[in-house]
């Protein structure tokens, strides 16, 4: 075993093909032809004695020793990880990070805030994978995925990072043409914008003076990221509810104005979600307590 030990990659290979349930596919993401990796994870299996891949037409997938010894062997490599770099002078990180956030939180909140750490740690490469849709966090070898809303995931550890403000907008053209909402039920006899951010139950639930009101509405033009409801209502497709510090930039400018300003809608939770668990590489750790701090700190300023 002293040798697998010394020579780590192979296992690290092999964690790459177990996940991704191919072998072309884990060659490319280490720089390898496929037939490389075949060998070396032949080897890996020589070795050890026993069988971890089993190769059917469709897939590569662990035998059940296979998920036995990946099950075993993720959170060792990640602490060899961390021992690696618990020794390192000035405790520079090093490696990739791999990042995935909502599109308008990593473009608008993340990525700005991310310019000090990046130059502090110049030998850690960042990979922030922008999108709103929830993708396969083990498989995709993500380190570190920061949520918007309720956190489906039952494995793994989270730390909430913010609660951002959500609020109900249209442009000046919209409201002028259509006329602004009362009451949430005037929402009923407008067109409706539906995102990401507003497909959630709670993004239509107002309350004032101890009074609920939840309002269920069909949109009329809906899109897969908020980005896209945001554009939308600014082209004046209609009223959309989002996050308040997603449109803060086009709040500011006059291209979209709050309505229904006289109820209160609920914050938007904002968590990192860590798929390794206690697992987690220290790199992932390291960039969230940036960003907690660097949201304490300079805290964006409040939708108008």
């Amino acid at each position: 075993m002293g040798n697998l030990i010394k020579d780590n990659f192979a296992l690290r290979l092999y964690t790459r093909v177990a996940r991704l349930g191919s072998f072309s596919a884990a060659a490319r993401e280490c720089g390898l032809s496929q037939s490389q990796a075949s060998r070396i994870i032949a080897d890996l299996e020589a070795e050890l004695g026993a069988r971890l891949l089993s190769r059917t037409t469709r897939a590569v997938v662990p035998t059940e020793a296979g998920a036995e010894f990946l099950a075993r062997i993720e959170p060792i490599l990640s602490a060899l990880d961390d021992a690696e770099q618990s020794v390192r002078e000035g405790g520079e990180l090093r490696g990739l990070l791999r990042l995935t956030t909502p599109t308008s939180f990593g473009v608008r909140d993340v990525i700005p805030r991310l310019a000090s750490f990046a130059e502090r740690h110049p030998d850690l490469h960042i990979q922030i994978q922008l999108g709103d849709h929830r993708q396969d966090l083990i498989k995709d070898a993500v380190d570190v995925a920061i949520r918007l809303g309720s956190l489906a995931d039952a494995t793994g550890t989270a730390k909430r990072i913010a609660t951002i403000p959500r609020v109900v907008v249209a442009s000046w053209d919209y409201l002028e043409r259509h006329g602004a909402p009362d009451t949430p039920e005037d929402l009923s006899r407008h067109r409706i914008i539906g995102g990401t951010a507003a497909a959630v139950p709670s993004a239509w639930r107002f309350e004032r003076d101890g009074q609920e009101s939840t309002i269920k509405l069909e949109p009329h033009f809906s899109t897969d990221e908020n980005e896209g409801a945001i554009a939308a209502a600014v082209a004046g497709f209609g009223i959309t509810s989002t996050s308040g510090w997603a449109c803060r930039r086009e709040l500011e400018n006059g291209a979209l104005v709050r309505v229904l300003t006289k109820w209160a809608l609920a914050g938007i939770p904002v968590h990192a979600y860590f798929p390794m668990g206690r697992a987690t590489r220290a790199a992932a750790r390291a960039v969230i307590d940036h960003l907690v701090a660097k949201f304490e700190r300079e805290p964006p300023t409040e939708p108008i």
